[in-house]
């Protein structure tokens, strides 16, 4: 049997040989939509013969273009695109279109899923591959063909506004997620999948003061076990064919300037075979940001050499490679290097045979039935209960009226993200029940619902209407409160990308309104919101607590049924809920020197990693850890039996923590290295089986060696990182040095 790979570089091969200079290069640009169309925003040819007559790498945003084009107008532009690009250039190169794709194909008419925190929060890889699989499918019928996402910051500080598009704040949950999610996005023939395009590389999550693309102060083993680990994975396990550099600096060399970053460590020890885009502008921001290239060719020159491939969103800089190349500037092997990386991709996704769009898939495939019920289901499994004082699920045989108040009730903007086409355009979203509105639909006629939303928007900069709000609580028998965030851009928002924050207090007046409404009548305070906030003071006050992140076009509906007790909540955090700012950063995994309590404050989150409440209880017992003394490339199996111990069905994430006691640096006090979501009904128990590999415990010591180191670890299983159930120990009898983990994840029975 021929390898196919075979015949991929010899077609490579043949294309090459046919390009000129100006044709490769055009190869490592992008161009958006918005360039090529004309007043009436049809395909121009004349635009496009101008912008794109030597061909293109890529087209920018059709769906996600603020004309706010459906699904079929997006199939029709795409396919007049490819076209143009067959018939009308030398080589009839087709392009790569590529869309955002955090939480749905970021464009009008797609189903809008929860935010990536949310996804993170159901502790379920087989949900999130569901949900990537469909947003394959949903992308690939417009023909989209990359997905910038998955992002795979590690967040630690929740003061960064970007904290909702993330897995959340360890390293190996979010490096199991971003697994999943890639294998569904690029799904298993690549000729009808999307490439997935793992962000922000690397470690831009925890930037400076928690601010958009400040710089980065991380040392280098930190940035390996931590930062880096996710990426690895991606890169090593999934097969991403596709990364993005970040914005800011590590140690004052920006990410897009950086070869060891983008060569040495992405390609030389990973054995990267995909290509390396720039984040939106950050090539140009060499010059204009980071002070570090005299100009847009400098710029282009310094992130081709260390190793960005293709310049996002638009021709901006590296246009200028051909004057670099001219002037003896720019090695023509580095240029067919990059042009090479980014044809292979194109023909593994079958585009060099045949890049045009079935005209009739989308109007199966988008927005299905099967896509919505998919949504639903995701939002069901990320919602948190973190509190709750025997007043949920609702009692509708015992209450009369219910008020459902705050600004967040009634708002369909306010359960969607960032990444959401109506929040990241700036449009009102269409067709989404609210809150208010599911409540009121399941509700029907048991009870009366009196709404008032108190403050005009979430920033609730006036106590104008206060009382208002106050009065309805009054009259009410249970308050249902929707308070939180709203997410959007650069200032649009209080949460997402360009929206950091200095306090981690529901914003403005809202925290004063949620005390007095908590005081006077039962409340369950439902919080829309993109990053962990500061619930030190309503927690002592309200009766429940649930966070519900930014749950998507279904998430009304899900926070009503989570409500009413007609579904049972399962989702866990996966970060930490500091008890103030000042805390920060309080992420679990901590060294044991960072646990002393300030004078005025505990060192220990409120509400811990791991942690969620449900509507039963769960009991567990019988550990057994087999073999008690390892050695290098065993696998280790920790086993144990949950029991539901309460009268209701419900899912438990079982959570196994490991930590080394001894070692040659010093090492976390505890980290997640495996987790089971298990499904029981009342009264069933379930012996679960998760089997660590000892590559899972390797670190990297003193002389930066990947090492295994002969020892006494402790294991701790548990509901969360702090509550932990059962506790066992064993030996790693022999050590070693590792080229490279073989095994990076945990797998459970």
């Amino acid at each position: 049997m021929i390898d196919p790979l075979i015949n991929v570089r010899e077609k490579i091969k043949k294309i090459l040989s046919s390009m000129t200079i100006e044709d490769k290069i055009a190869q490592l640009m992008s161009i958006p939509i918005d360039e090529i169309l004309d007043s009436s925003n049809s395909f121009s040819k004349d635009k496009a013969s101008v912008m794109i007559g030597r061909g293109i790498g890529q087209i920018t945003r059709v769906a996600g273009s603020k004309k706010g084009f459906t699904p079929k107008e997006v199939v029709r532009l795409v396919n007049k695109i490819q076209l143009f690009l067959n018939r009308e250039t030398r080589l009839g190169i087709p392009a790569i279109v590529h869309e955002e794709c955090l939480a749905g194909v970021m464009g009008r008419g797609f189903t809008m899923f929860p935010h990536p925190i949310g996804l993170a929060s159901s502790w379920d890889p087989g949900l999130v591959y569901e949900v990537a699989s469909a947003i394959r499918e949903e992308a690939y019928s417009v023909g989209v063909r990359q997905c910038l996402a998955p992002v795979l910051d590690v967040a630690l500080d929740p003061r960064w506004g970007r904290v909702e598009e993330t897995f959340g704040e360890d390293p190996y949950l979010v490096a199991v997620m971003a697994h999943s999610y890639i294998r569904g996005l690029q799904g298993d023939d690549l000729s009808r999948g999307v490439i997935a395009t793992p962000k922000h590389f690397a470690g831009h999550s925890f930037s400076e003061g928690g601010r958009n693309i400040a710089p980065v102060h991380i040392g280098e083993r930190e940035l390996r076990e931590i930062f880096l680990f996710p990426f690895e994975v991606a890169v090593r396990v999934s097969g991403a064919l596709s990364v993005m550099a970040a914005y800011h600096v590590i140690d004052g060399v920006p990410c897009h300037a950086n070869e060891d970053l983008l060569s040495k460590i992405l390609r030389e020890e990973w054995g990267f075979e995909g290509f390396v885009v720039s984040d939106y502008g950050g090539v140009e921001m060499l010059v204009t940001l980071h002070g570090v290239a005299r100009d847009c060719l400098d710029a282009a020159l310094q992130a081709i050499k260390a190793g960005v491939d293709m310049e996002l969103p638009s021709p901006k800089c590296f246009p200028e490679l051909l004057r670099g190349y001219e002037k003896n500037l720019l090695p023509q092997d580095v240029i067919d290097r990059a042009v090479e990386r980014i044809l292979r991709v194109k023909a593994l996704l079958g585009l060099l045979d045949n890049p045009l769009v079935d005209p009739g898939a989308h109007s199966s495939v988008v927005r299905s039935r099967a896509h919505i019920e998919l949504a639903r289901r995701a939002a069901r499994s990320s919602i948190i209960l973190l509190k709750n004082s025997n007043v949920l699920p609702i009692d509708l045989s015992m209450i009369r009226r219910i008020a459902v108040v705050g600004p967040n009730a009634n708002n369909p903007s306010a359960l969607l993200g960032d990444y959401s086409y109506p929040n990241h355009v700036g449009i009102e979203p269409e067709n989404i029940i609210t809150i208010l509105q599911a409540v009121k639909h399941l509700v029907g006629d048991r009870a009366e619902i009196l709404y008032a939303s108190g403050c005009r928007d979430a920033r609730c900069g006036s106590t104008e209407g206060f009382q208002e709000v106050l009065r309805v609580v009054g009259e009410s028998d249970f308050v249902i409160a929707v308070f939180g965030e709203v997410s959007g851009l650069f200032g649009r928002g209080l949460s997402g990308e360009g929206n950091d924050r200095a306090s981690l207090s529901l914003p403005g007046y809202q925290e004063d309104l949620v005390l007095e409404i908590c005081s006077k009548t039962p409340t369950s305070l439902i919080l829309l919101s993109g990053r962990p906030l500061d619930l030190t003071r309503v927690s002592e006050k309200c009766s429940s607590i649930i966070e519900a992140w930014y749950p998507g076009e279904e998430g009304g509906w899900a926070v009503a049924e989570i409500l009413l007790g007609l579904e049972n909540p399962s989702g866990r955090l996966p970060i930490s809920f500091p008890r103030g700012v000042g805390q920060i950063p309080v992420y679990y995994y901590r060294k044991p020197s960072s646990l002393r309590d300030y004078v005025d404050l505990s060192s220990k989150p409120l509400y811990p990693f791991g942690y969620g409440l449900s509507y039963t209880r769960f009991e567990y017992r019988d550990l057994r850890i087999s073999p008690m003394d390892a050695k290098p490339n065993d696998w280790i199996e920790v086993s144990f039996e949950v029991a539901n111990i309460g009268d209701r069905s419900g899912a438990e994430v079982a959570q196994v923590y490991i930590r080394d006691l001894v070692a040659s640096v010093s090492r976390p006090v505890k980290e997640l290295k495996g987790f089971a979501k298990i499904l029981l009904r009342p009264g069933e128990s379930k012996r679960v089986k998760i089997k660590i590999h000892t590559d899972q415990l390797a670190f990297y010591d003193k002389n930066m060696r990947l090492v295994l180191e002969p020892g006494s670890f402790e294991v701790y299983v548990g509901s969360s990182s702090e509550d932990i159930r059962l506790r066992g120990s064993f030996e790693l009898i022999e050590g070693s040095i590792l080229r490279m983990r073989r095994n990076y994840l945990s797998y459970s029975e």
